[in-house]
């Protein structure tokens, strides 16, 4: 298992504590920022998420760590009659909670204050299951990851898009310079909370990508584990199935 990472390391807090507060402290400014921090290539790999969803016709989806709903939107092209967008932050919430009521999507997309290590759902309820961003953020990660397995359905669908860290030359020594160095000066500058870019940057460091995650995957139950890497490997898709 990786190291655990916090927001704040002075705080007495757990890691659940400390970065619900951190989402709720930044959500006003979350989007915009994260479309600088990504050049916008997030909505590519969103895309592609939202693609591989598609092609197994849900009639249920539930995105976890939905932040300010952007996948849960994204999703409504799929043929999902319901869709529930689930966080640990109500801050986050209440901004998807802006942007699907100006796009009339109430009656399609549920928004749910809750923790995804103990999610408040029934077993075998959704078709499809995503995660983008969200799985380095549990506190505990095999436990998120249980909970996820009880709640989808047998031969149900798993898709995660994380960051990961990239292998090759010069797209390693580029990344390292770009996330330790570039990454946290934006947040400092921008960012009301002058930490929470830094803590972005770490968790997506210390977290078992790959074949390690793949591994974890499979420990849990899942089965027919795939990962994708995306634009030289700065992130990854996972599919799993149940």
């Amino acid at each position: 298992m990786s190291k655990k990472v916090t927001p704040y390391k002075n705080s007495e807090e757990g890691k659940k504590e400390q970065v619900t507060k951190m989402f709720d402290t930044i959500s006003k400014e979350y989007d915009n920022l994260n479309r600088v921090i990504s050049f916008g290539i997030d909505i590519k790999w969103r895309n592609k998420v939202v693609e591989i969803v598609g092609n197994t016709a849900p009639e249920t989806v539930l995105d976890i760590a939905t932040g300010t709903g952007d996948l849960a939107i994204s999703l409504t092209k799929t043929s999902a009659k319901k869709i529930v967008g689930l966080d640990i932050s109500d801050g986050m919430l209440e901004v998807g909670r802006t942007k699907i009521n100006k796009l009339q999507l109430n009656n399609k997309i549920e928004m749910v204050l809750a923790d995804s290590e103990e999610l408040p759902l029934e077993a075998n309820s959704f078709d499809a299951i995503t995660v983008a961003f969200g799985v380095r953020n549990f506190e505990n990660l095999e436990k998120g990851l249980g909970e996820i397995y009880r709640v989808l359905k047998p031969g149900g669908t798993f898709v995660v898009l994380e960051t990961s860290v990239p292998t090759k030359t010069p797209y390693k020594q580029g990344y390292r310079f770009y996330s330790t160095k570039i990454l946290p000066t934006i947040g400092r500058v921008f960012s009301k909370d002058k930490v929470a870019y830094k803590y972005l940057s770490d968790s997506a460091a210390s977290f078992p990508y790959g074949e390690a995650f793949n591994n974890i995957l499979q420990k849990t139950g899942f089965i027919a584990i795939e990962n994708k890497p995306q634009t030289f490997g700065v992130a990854t898709i996972y599919i799993a199935k149940k």
